[in-house]
C-alpha cells in the first residue's frame, strides 16, 4: 500500500514539473482563424455547350466584419459577357454582414462563335480591408446537332375561332445543318380546311435555307362555312433531303348561327291591295352551327306603308331549325298601283342579320273596283236613256 502511493506521488510530481494539464490537453483543439472576407462556388470546374449562357452559385460572407463587397471578372476572353445577378437583377456589389452569407450568380455568356476547349477566368472580390479571389473554369464544347437537321417552333399552336374565321400560325422553321437545304412544306388537314404557307406574305410550297439559318413562316388555316364545332387537329410536316421536322396546330372552331329568311315556296313576291292588310308567310330558319336566339323581326316598307309581325321575337332557334311566321302589309292609301319593294329583317343576338326584299305588287281596292263598275253602269243608262230619247225625235 505504502509503495502504491509512493508510485502516485511521483507521477503527479512528474506531469507537475513538465508543466502538462492531462485535462486540458484532451479539451484544446484548433480553431480555424476568423476571416473577414470569403469567396467560394461548389462547382468551380463546369461544362457548357457554345452559345448557351452558364449560371454559377457563388457564396460571398465575413466572420468578422460588415461590408460592401465590389465584384469583378478579371481574364474574360474577348467577346463574352458577364454579370452578377442578385434577387433576379443586375448587380455589382453585395453587402455581408458577419456570420450571414450573400448568395449570388454569376452568369457568363460564351459567343455562338466562340471555340471548343477550357478557359480559365477569375472571380473577385474586393472588400474594404482586402480583397479575394475564386478562380472558375469552364470547358466548351461544341453543340451537338439535331438528327432531324430542321426544327419548328409555333407562338400559338392552339387558336379559337369561328367557321369564317381564318386562322393564322406563326411558325419559326430552323436548318440546324451547316449545310444550305431546300425544304418542301406539307400539311394534313380534315376535310373541310384549306392550309396555306407564306413567307412575306407570299404563298410558298417549298423556300430555301442556309446553313443553320431559320424562317418565320406563316400558316393559314381556313375551314369551309359549315364546317361544325369542335377541335381539329393539323399536322404540319417540313422535308429537306433526309431531314424533316413535324408540329401539330389544333383550330378549335366555335359554333356560330347563320339565320336564313325566305318563304315556302321560295317566291320572293307577293300582291296587295291600297288600304287593306295582306298576309305573306315567310321561314325563318337556322343554318348554323350554333343556336339563334332572341332573333328579331323588323321590316323597311315604303312611306306610309305598315308591317306588323307574328310574331315579333324568336326566342331561339337551334341550328337546322326552321319557323314560320306571318308579315301583314297594308299598302298606303295614298298608293297608286304597281310594284313596290319591302325589306324583311332577322336580327339575332349574335351573328349576322339577315334580310330580303320582297315585291309587292299594288292592286287598287275591291271598293273602288265596285264604284267604277257603278259609274261605268250609269253611263251606259244614261246613253242609252238619251238614244231612246232623241232617238224617237
Amino acid at each position: 500500500m505504502r509503495m502504491f502511493r509512493i508510485m502516485a506521488l511521483a507521477f503527479t510530481l512528474l506531469l507537475a514539473l513538465s508543466g502538462v494539464n492531462p485535462v486540458l490537453a484532451q479539451d484544446q483543439q484548433p480553431q480555424p482563424a476568423p476571416q473577414d472576407l470569403f469567396l467560394f462556388t461548389r462547382y468551380p470546374v463546369q461544362e457548357a455547350t457554345i452559345g448557351d449562357p452558364v449560371t454559377i452559385r457563388l457564396t460571398l460572407g465575413s466572420d468578422t466584419t460588415p461590408q460592401i463587397v465590389r465584384l469583378a471578372v478579371r481574364d474574360l476572353p474577348e467577346g463574352w459577357n458577364a454579370s452578377f445577378r442578385g434577387d433576379g437583377k443586375t448587380v455589382q456589389a453585395a453587402y455581408v454582414a458577419p456570420k450571414s452569407d450573400a448568395s449570388l450568380d454569376l452568369r457568363i455568356e460564351p459567343p455562338e462563335n466562340a471555340s471548343a476547349g477550357d478557359y480559365r477566368l477569375t472571380v473577385v472580390a474586393r472588400g474594404s480591408a482586402r480583397e479575394v479571389t475564386l478562380p472558375i473554369e469552364l470547358i466548351l464544347k461544341a453543340k451537338e446537332k439535331s438528327s432531324a437537321g430542321l426544327s419548328f417552333k409555333v407562338d400559338l399552336p392552339m387558336l379559337r375561332g369561328t367557321p369564317d374565321t381564318t386562322f393564322r400560325y406563326n411558325v419559326t422553321l430552323k436548318n440546324e445543318s451547316d449545310q444550305e437545304t431546300p425544304v418542301s412544306l406539307l400539311a394534313e388537314a380534315p376535310r373541310g380546311f384549306l392550309v396555306d404557307f407564306r413567307l412575306s406574305g407570299q404563298s410558298i410550297t417549298s423556300v430555301p435555307f442556309g446553313p443553320n439559318e431559320s424562317k418565320s413562316l406563316s400558316i393559314e388555316v381556313k375551314p369551309f362555312p359549315d364546317m361544325p364545332a369542335g377541335k381539329y387537329e393539323i399536322t404540319v410536316l417540313a422535308q429537306g433531303g433526309e431531314s424533316q421536322a413535324t408540329t401539330r396546330l389544333v383550330a378549335e372552331l366555335t359554333g356560330q348561327p347563320k339565320v336564313v329568311l325566305t318563304t315556302p315556296d321560295g317566291r320572293l313576291s307577293g300582291e296587295a291591295r291600297i288600304g287593306e292588310k295582306t298576309a305573306f308567310t315567310l321561314i325563318v330558319q337556322n343554318t348554323g352551327s350554333a343556336p339563334a336566339r332572341n332573333i328579331q323581326l323588323s321590316a323597311v316598307p315604303p312611306a306610309g306603308w305598315t308591317v306588323e309581325f307574328e310574331p315579333k321575337q324568336i326566342p331561339e332557334l337551334n341550328s337546322n331549325q326552321r319557323v314560320e311566321v306571318t308579315a301583314n302589309v297594308q299598302p298606303s292609301n295614298q298608293a297608286i298601283a304597281g310594284d313596290y319593294v319591302v325589306t324583311f329583317v332577322a336580327r339575332p343576338d349574335e351573328g349576322a342579320s339577315e334580310s330580303t326584299e320582297f315585291r309587292v305588287t299594288v292592286l287598287t281596292s275591291t271598293l273602288w273596283g265596285l264604284v267604277g263598275v257603278a259609274l261605268i253602269a250609269v253611263a251606259v243608262f244614261g246613253v242609252g236613256m238619251a238614244v231612246m230619247r232623241f232617238g224617237r225625235r
